[in-house]
C-alpha cells in the first residue's frame, strides 16, 4: 500500500505541473495540502519536492493557490526535518508576505506557520519588528480567530520589549492596515 501512496502523490505532482487549467491546479494543490496533514506522507512529500512546490506557489497571483500552499506548509512544518528544510530554503520571508493577504484563512495559516517555524535560530526573522507590528494590528481584528491567534503569537513568541517597540513605532506611522474604529 505504501508504494500506492507514493505513486498517487507522484500523479498529483505531475498533474499540477502538467495542467494549464487554473481550477485543476487549485484542486491538486488542495489535495496535496490535505495529504500534508498525515505524518505518514512527510517522507513521500519531501521526496517529490512538494515543499518547494508549496513555497513556489506562495508567490502565485491566485489567492486560492496561495491559501492551499500556505496551508500545506503549515501542516508540514510540524515535522522537524520539514521545518529545517523550509528555514534553509529561505521560506520565512514568503510566509511573512502572506500576512498581507485579504484571505483570512491564508493569514491564519501564515501566523500559525510562523509560530511553528520559530526556533532560537529563526526567531529574529519570525518576530522581526514588521511582523510584531502586524500581529498588534491583528490582535485588534474583529475576527475572534485572528485576534486570539495574534495575541498568542505576541504573548508566546515575542518579548515584552519587542511588543513595546512595535507599539511605539505604530503610534508614529500611518503605514499599514488601519486600526478598527471604536
Amino acid at each position: 500500500m505504501e508504494l500506492g501512496r507514493l505513486e498517487y502523490l507522484q500523479a498529483l505532482v505531475t498533474e499540477f505541473q502538467a495542467t494549464d487549467s487554473p481550477d485543476a491546479k487549485e484542486q491538486v494543490l488542495a489535495n496535496l495540502a490535505n495529504f500534508a496533514y498525515d505524518p505518514r506522507n512527510y517522507g513521500h512529500l519531501r521526496q517529490l519536492q512538494v515543499l518547494d512546490l508549496f513555497l513556489d506557489a506562495l508567490t502565485e497571483d491566485s489567492e486560492a493557490l496561495v491559501e492551499f500552499a500556505i496551508g500545506g506548509l503549515c501542516n508540514l512544518c510540524l515535522d522537524k526535518t520539514n521545518k529545517d528544510y523550509i528555514l534553509e530554503a529561505n521560506g520565512v520571508e514568503p510566509v511573512i508576505n502572506c500576512l498581507s493577504s485579504s484571505n483570512e484563512e491564508t493569514v491564519m495559516s501564515a501566523v500559525t506557520t510562523l509560530m511553528y517555524l520559530t526556533t532560537p535560530q529563526s526567531r529574529q526573522q519570525t518576530t522581526a519588528l514588521p511582523v510584531v507590528e502586524c500581529m498588534l494590528r491583528f490582535s485588534l481584528s474583529a475576527s475572534r480567530r485572528l485576534s486570539n491567534l495574534a495575541t498568542v503569537f505576541l504573548e508566546d513568541y515575542c518579548t515584552p520589549l519587542q511588543v513595546e517597540e512595535a507599539r511605539n513605532l505604530s503610534k508614529h506611522t500611518a503605514v499599514g492596515i488601519p486600526l478598527p474604529k471604536d
